[in-house]
């Protein structure tokens, strides 16, 4: 059974950064794409940041120019680096990952950006 384990997230300042993180219990490149997904309160969930196998990321526009996903194959770790959040950036953070039609979820970290 896939775990995808997140961390990295907490209370930030407008204006501020956070990293989250995402390990995988099993070699990332098993994963046709990994990303992460918020839902905020009363929202749908949406899409933030995907990369696949090959190393093609994609962003959704609320975050292009800010956000930024990476990855640690030896670390089977998906990063999300967030810099220049907003209130409007709150939210669940949650890390997925899909071999085929398998989608797999994390647990989900939650994001706070307040002054």
């Amino acid at each position: 059974q896939v775990q995808l384990v997140e961390s990295g997230g907490g209370l930030v300042q407008p204006g501020g950064s956070l990293r989250l993180s995402c390990v995988a219990s099993e070699n990332i490149f098993n994963f046709n794409i990994m990303g992460w997904y918020r839902q905020a309160p009363g929202k749908q969930s949406e899409l933030v940041a995907t990369i696949n196998v090959g190393g093609i990321t994609n962003y959704a526009d609320s975050v292009k120019g800010r956000f930024t996903i990476y990855r640690d194959c030896a670390e089977k770790t998906v990063w999300l680096q967030m810099n220049s959040l907003s209130p409007e950036d709150t939210a669940v953070y949650y890390c997925n990952a899909q071999i085929g039609r398998q989608n797999y979820w994390g647990q989900g970290t939650q994001v706070t950006v307040s002054s």
